[in-house]
């Protein structure tokens, strides 16, 4: 993701800590008194201009949301828009999301959105996918027993490996789908290269799967 730098983004974050924050570890385990109501919380890792998760918390006011981006020239976009149009169960985090079990407690998210994440194509590069096992162990880590991955992509190759990923952590599919679009399902909300690459004619894959029981 290029982008323009914005030399103002940091000290415009830290004036509006009311919807954002840059240090995630002062409320790993108390997300909840970020929020007007104790809710599930879902978060979406890699959110860039936070789109998706804006749109999300307003259709579904009965979840609380946490947007989570290491980009702060992508995150500030996402502020400037909650600050015009504020909206009580969504949050910003500015924070990398290798490190999530610094930030959150054990039990406390409920679902994560992966969207669009950057496919590292090269075999070398195979650990920094998000949805490489040591990733997986993370999420399952700071997740309810019954917590879930909802992930879309149009790389065919990264939708490919992350089936593969899941399946031998020994996670379950909810749903499945090698072109979302042309699917049935209902209530799909669009992040904004999901939007680009409809437009140009690209396939979405997208997946919902489940954690196996923590032993």
């Amino acid at each position: 993701m290029r982008l323009r730098h914005k030399p103002w983004a940091q000290e415009t974050f830290e004036q509006n800590e009311n919807y954002a924050t840059g240090q995630p570890e002062n409320f790993r385990g108390k997300w909840q008194s970020r929020f007007e109501k104790n809710q599930p919380i879902h978060i979406e890792v890699g959110s860039g201009k936070g789109r998706f998760l804006y749109d999300m918390a307003a259709a579904h006011p009965e979840i609380n949301y946490i947007a989570m981006e290491m980009q702060i020239n992508a995150l500030v976009t996402a502020l400037d828009r909650l600050v015009e149009n504020p909206l009580p169960n969504l949050q910003l985090l500015w924070a990398d999301g290798s490190k999530l079990t610094n930030y959150f407690a054990e039990n406390e998210v409920a679902r994560i959105y992966l969207n669009f994440s950057d496919p590292w194509p090269k075999k070398k590069h195979e650990k920094r996918r998000l949805t490489y096992k040591t990733f997986l162990q993370q999420y399952q880590e700071i997740m309810e027993p019954d917590g879930a991955i909802h992930f879309k992509t149009d790389n065919q190759g990264l939708f490919e490996y992350s089936l593969m990923s899941l399946a031998n952590f020994g996670m379950t599919f909810d749903f499945i789908s090698l072109d979302l679009h042309q699917s049935e399902f209902v209530g799909n909300i669009m992040t904004e290269y999901e939007e680009r690459f409809a437009q140009q004619g690209k396939r979405i894959y997208r997946l919902e799967a489940q954690f196996p029981l923590k032993k």
